[in-house]
């Protein structure tokens, strides 16, 4: 599973991120959590607001923090 978390540092990206490594955790899995922050990637991957999360080349959210139960949420639809 490739998760990415999209966004220039900012305390939201930042939190997000957190959020993601502690859902991960929650459920037992290891993956790689990689940060975009160039912002030609950014909007090239179609993003406009950030931050953003993305998981298998989905864009699953975006211009928000999501708390870690949605986040769990979302990696279990993505594993369907």
């Amino acid at each position: 599973m490739k998760i990415q978390i999209l966004g220039k540092g900012c305390i939201n990206c930042k939190k997000l991120e957190e959020n993601v490594r502690i859902a991960l955790k929650q459920i037992g899995l290891n993956e790689e959590v990689e940060k975009v922050t160039d912002v030609d990637k950014i909007v090239e991957m179609g993003v406009l607001m950030t931050p953003a999360l993305v998981i298998y080349g989905k864009i699953e959210s975006t211009g928000k923090v999501l708390s870690q139960k949605q986040i769990i949420e979302i990696i279990n639809n993505s594993r369907i």
